[in-house]
């Protein structure tokens, strides 16, 4: 059709991304990959003799990766790469546990986001190197609008910067596999992580470089393990709140069998992840894009009607009717609400109305997805650093009186049952 014909379809779809290609409208999807379905059966279950340089491999995810090769891929020599080398907190412990099982380890400090450290690794493993896992990486989670240079250059640097001198300083080597750990953080999870998700998209597209290239890549971008190490040192609520969303973290075990999985398949880029069906159908309305082809939700798209306790008009008109103290103990009262909602809390007192946001367990995700409810109960347009810039209950809750009705709004005297009736609204909104 015409180009004003597909732009309708487009700007009409609903869709926060899509591709035109050709004339015809393309959006992205998750699918699963059928077992025994893209796996090429030359790829033998042990690997070739010769060496495995795991980058990240004196980390907790690498260090995982690593007993996996020796033990089940029959993986005889490693070298670890990792920031602190040697000096990396559980490295002897982990380099013991690889020896008793049989495989020789070396250990040697590298910095991935620099090119010559990087080709002294290469050279240094020499031309038994046989096959490579990069799972370094570096976190500085944030909202796009508080990137600078520096804060790419971290995240990028570790991670899309080593996957890159990787690729060109071993395209002449004959690898058996090229693994790069990417991350979900890329396409489901990426709220609060401008730079890593920007890291690992890049990965993923190597991955599908190097293939055009006839070159082996497998890019696999994992949601959360459930292992309390490096990157996931905060586990528990990570753990907890994703679960609440649908994406449960995948235990070691399950992740370990992905790898292997990937490590077989003809396709560049997967993304292993657990999928809680029944509690995404549960929510409909939050359930992303990539996901729907795996959760049908029925025809057409998702809309939320508003009920009375979720219009910001009428929500407004009663805080408006009540006095000074009770509008300010209303607003309280819904942020704590909210902010125990998004935590994973049964009540409202588990939210200290002094206590800053960032001591009970708020981050990046988190801090948006309570922006957005209270963005939507209010009707306000808030900031997306707005639990930064009022870092507690009451101060976020003072500053929703300020928007919604100025320094000194006139409060007219209302009966408490009026009162106690906007309370129970207020419950049912969390």
């Amino acid at each position: 059709g015409s180009f004003a014909d597909v732009a309708g379809v487009v700007l009409g779809s609903g869709e926060p991304e899509v591709a035109v290609r050709g004339g015809e409208v393309l959006v992205p999807r998750l699918v699963e990959v059928p077992a025994g379905e893209a796996v090429a059966d030359t790829v033998p279950d042990t690997v070739p003799d010769g060496v495995v340089l795991v980058t990240g491999g004196t980390g907790g995810l690498g260090g995982l990766v690593a007993r996996h090769l020796v033990e089940v891929r029959g993986v005889r020599r490693l070298v670890l790469a990792g920031r602190r080398g040697v000096e990396a907190p559980g490295v002897e412990e982990l380099c013991g546990v690889l020896r008793g099982l049989g495989a020789e380890v070396s250990v040697v400090a590298c910095d991935m986001s620099d090119r010559s450290a990087v080709a002294d690794l290469v050279e240094g493993v020499g031309a038994d190197l046989i096959g490579v896992v990069h799972a370094a990486g570096a976190g500085d989670n944030g909202l796009v609008g508080s990137m600078d240079v520096a804060r790419f250059d971290r995240v990028l640097g570790a991670k899309a910067d080593g996957a890159w001198y990787l690729h060109e300083l071993t395209r002449e080597r004959a690898l058996a596999f090229f693994v790069m750990f990417s991350s979900a953080g890329g396409s489901v999870l990426a709220a609060g992580q401008a730079n890593y998700a920007a890291a690992n998209v890049f990965l993923d597209g190597l991955a599908v470089h190097r293939r055009a290239e006839g070159l082996p890549a497998t890019s696999l971008a994992y949601g959360l393990w459930d292992v309390a190490t490096g990157l996931t040192e905060t586990i528990d609520d990570d753990v907890r709140l994703m679960a609440a969303r649908g994406l449960p973290a995948l235990a070691p075990a399950d992740a370990l069998r992905l790898f292997d999985a990937g490590l077989r398949s003809q396709l560049p880029a997967l993304v292993p992840i657990a999928v809680d069906v029944p509690t995404l159908k549960a929510k409909p309305g939050a359930l992303h894009p990539l996901l729907r082809d795996m959760v049908p939700t029925g025809a057409g798209p998702v809309v939320r009607s508003r009920t009375r306790s979720t219009d910001p008009a009428a929500l407004v008109a009663r805080l408006a009717g009540l006095g000074a103290e009770d509008r300010e103990r209303a607003l309280l009262d819904l942020v704590r609400g909210h902010a125990a909602a998004v935590l994973g809390h049964s009540g409202a007192e588990a939210v200290p109305a002094e206590r800053g946001f960032l001591d009970i367990g708020f981050d990046s995700l988190t801090a948006l997805e309570l922006r957005n409810r209270l963005g939507e109960v209010t009707g306000c347009r808030l900031a997306p650093t707005l639990i930064f810039d009022y870092p507690s209950a009451a101060e976020l809750a003072a500053h929703l009186r300020r928007t919604l009705f100025g320094e000194d709004a006139p409060a007219d005297d209302l009966s408490a049952a009026t009162a106690d009736e906007l309370f129970d609204i207020l419950d049912g909104e969390v």
